[in-house]
């Protein structure tokens, strides 16, 4: 089974809201945000889900807060990869940052290797919640049926509760003139967050529109007719780079022009 799955592959394709769907529903949990799923827990239970008993889950912390303990988790999901000779390299310290495509494309991956495994179907013998019991997990059941989610959501509304108890001093402190005052930089962060927010919509389309084109181009060098011509296949060592280093353009001009010694490409013919 593929391990080494290339960024142009259909997983890659598959949005958040059924990513987060296929974790909620598997494991019980009510993720609202791919980032909840940064500290690394999810990913350990999943794995123990598809390889029942691989994952040693006392060790895992579901109540990761730093980056330390989320660093502990991974640490031993990559030991429980080696241990079943799955090919995955974790890049631990961009996902332990809680960015959302850092964590969104992990998942995604995870997602297609382990419907790879059991061919999309859930564990019916597996239960997610009794797994996490056993362990001595019980208090760290943030994402549980009766939460919102792992510990960021708690995160959330305790740093919420804190800007209230803030809001509630300014307003005795300073009146009414400190609410005008707070009333406008509300807006000002108001107006400032939606304007992220269509920057982030615009750099999603235009990373959607050239996905879509290196996926048409990855589909016509899979074709029968030309996925063993030596151009086809330099585009493809380009394609399937782990990453975006000039070693894999050098590579693919190198075997063209070796193509080109061995007459597996015909110059054409000068018309002067």
């Amino acid at each position: 089974m593929a391990t080494n799955i290339g960024m142009m592959d259909s997983a890659y394709f598959v949005g958040r809201n059924e990513i987060l769907t296929w974790i909620n529903n598997r494991l019980q949990l009510n993720l609202s945000r791919i980032e909840d799923a940064a500290s690394g827990a999810v990913q350990c239970q999943m794995i123990d889900m598809t390889y029942p008993g691989a994952v040693p889950m006392h060790k895992v912390n579901f109540d990761a807060k730093t980056e330390y303990d989320m660093i502990q988790n991974y640490k031993v999901l990559q030991e429980v990869f080696n241990k079943l000779k799955i090919d995955k390299h974790i890049e631990v310290n961009r996902l332990v940052k809680g960015r959302p495509l850092d964590n969104l494309e992990f998942l995604q991956w995870l997602k297609r290797y382990c419907d790879s495994v059991n061919g999309g179907i859930m564990n019916e013998n597996y239960d997610p919640v009794e797994r996490r019991l056993k362990v001595g997990k019980e208090k760290s059941l943030k994402g549980s049926k009766t939460s919102k989610s792992l510990q960021a959501n708690s995160l959330h509304n305790s740093a919420t509760g804190e800007a209230a108890g803030i809001n509630k001093n300014i307003v005795s402190k300073q009146g009414k003139s400190g609410v005008a005052a707070a009333s406008s930089d509300i807006r000002a962060l108001s107006k400032e967050i939606t304007d992220l927010k269509l920057s982030v919509d615009l750099l999603e389309k235009e990373r959607d529109f050239y996905f879509a084109k290196l996926r048409d181009i990855e589909i016509l060098c899979q074709s029968p007719q030309v996925e063993n011509h030596p151009i086809a296949v330099a585009v493809k060592k380009i394609l399937y780079a782990a990453d975006a280093k000039e070693s894999a353009l050098e590579e693919a001009q190198e075997y063209i022009a070796q193509a080109f010694d061995n007459g597996e490409i015909e110059e054409e013919a000068n018309d002067d």
